[in-house]
């Protein structure tokens, strides 16, 4: 399964094209599978691949203990400049424990993140503006899974990482083939309803108003390079998305799963918005972190993203937290604070930020997810022509009742 699941990451996730340069990202406990991946990138047509480890113990006592820690080195920030130039592609696995950082100062997170997004730029608009694919994926480490399950297991792990990545005996690529169309089929039923307004309500005490820009466009599954190579961003994946217009979301908004943000865990947190600003919140648990992430920038206080998934998806039904959220997110409908994707538009991809802004699409240093869906979730549409139309009844597509 290990040999599938490392094709379908080279082949499905990144689409590497000949003679391209692979990034890998990885903790270092599963080197083992990088070993799988890169010859699997090779045999694929690439060209080089670069392998850098992460190990999460270093990373929280580099946190905890360095000096000016929101000092990006020189040498990192050319690394992601320089291969982005190259117009290399980028595998970022994950699989750290989310409490490990409960000791750190928040503050000095959030200023890294900050720091690093500005210092590499130039890395982060050949990706966000389709020259470069990018896949985050999970992998099973002892400390994650110990989270999970309360004690490790990391063949456990293993198993549903491949049941919610469709990893079978079967070929990957023909299985996300065929999820492709089933993406495709959602995308374009969504985005010929030409909606206005999207209201979601629950039990849980969410009572939204969303406006969407002018010319939206939802996106799901596969992403699209500006020279038509298509690739998965994240794997798994269960989501169609777009970005809501900036100052168009009004009324309060209710998490229903935690949100583990760099080794630390927000749990039973919410938002109230006007004109599209949060304007108050609240968190049981990780408050302050939260308060962080919003005092990031400008951008920050705003939503870049909205995501719909089925909450009968395959994720979901392992009734299960993972408290990561790449795997959580596609459990749940979801939103994110900061920044929007520029293929969120018409025409998106050929605009300048300037530009983007002034459609109405969030402008962030970061872009930080969290779950709202609930099987009572209901979303209805208004059309610019005043139908309405449900989205979601029960916490699904209608169609799928």
């Amino acid at each position: 399964m290990l040999e599938n699941y490392a094709k379908c990451l080279i082949q499905v996730g990144l689409h590497v094209k000949p003679n391209q340069v692979v990034v890998i990202q990885a903790p270092v406990e599963v080197y083992p599978f990088v070993q799988l991946l890169s010859k699997e990138a090779y045999l694929t047509g690439a060209r080089d691949v670069i392998v850098r480890y992460s190990d999460e113990i270093l990373s929280h006592d580099r946190y905890l203990y360095a000096k000016d820690i929101d000092k990006v080195p020189s040498h990192v920030v050319d690394f992601y400049n320089q291969t982005a130039q190259e117009e290399a592609c980028y595998l970022f696995l994950v699989g750290d424990d989310s409490n490990l950082m409960k000791d750190v100062d928040p503050k000095k997170i959030t200023n890294y993140r900050k720091a690093f997004r500005k210092a590499t730029a130039f890395y982060r608009d050949q990706l966000d503006f389709m020259h470069c694919q990018w896949c985050i994926a999970a992998v099973a480490t002892k400390a994650w899974s110990k989270q999970i399950y309360g004690h490790e297991d990391t063949h456990r792990l293993w198993q549903d990482i491949f049941q919610v990545c469709y990893i079978d005996n079967q070929d990957p690529v023909v299985t996300w083939e065929k999820r492709k169309e089933q993406f495709e089929k959602r995308v374009s039923w969504i985005n010929q309803l030409d909606i206005h307004t999207l209201h979601y309500s629950n039990a849980l005490g969410t009572n939204l108003l969303v406006e969407l820009p002018e010319q939206y466009q939802f996106s799901g599954g596969s992403s699209t390079l500006v020279d038509g190579t298509s690739y998965f961003a994240n794997l798994p994946t269960e989501e169609i998305f777009a970005a809501p217009l900036k100052k168009g979301i009004q009324g309060k908004l209710v998490a229903s799963m935690p949100l583990s943000y760099q080794g630390t865990l927000i749990k039973d947190f919410w938002f109230q918005f006007k004109d599209g600003k949060v304007i108050d919140f609240d968190a049981k648990e990780g408050k302050s972190v939260l308060s962080e992430i919003l005092a990031t920038d400008e951008g920050s206080t705003y939503i870049g993203e909205i995501a719909l998934v089925p909450y009968d998806s395959p994720i979901s039904n392992l009734h299960q937290t993972f408290y990561e959220t790449l795997i959580d997110e596609n459990a749940s409908c979801h939103f994110a604070l900061g920044q929007s994707y520029p293929e969120c538009i018409e025409n998106g991809l050929s605009m300048t930020k300037e530009e983007l802004a002034h459609h109405g699409l969030n402008q962030s240093s970061i872009h930080v997810d969290f779950m709202v869906g609930t099987k009572d979730l209901q979303i209805d549409a208004t059309t610019r022509k005043g139908k309405k139309i449900s989205i979601f009844q029960k916490g699904n597509f209608p169609w799928f009742d």
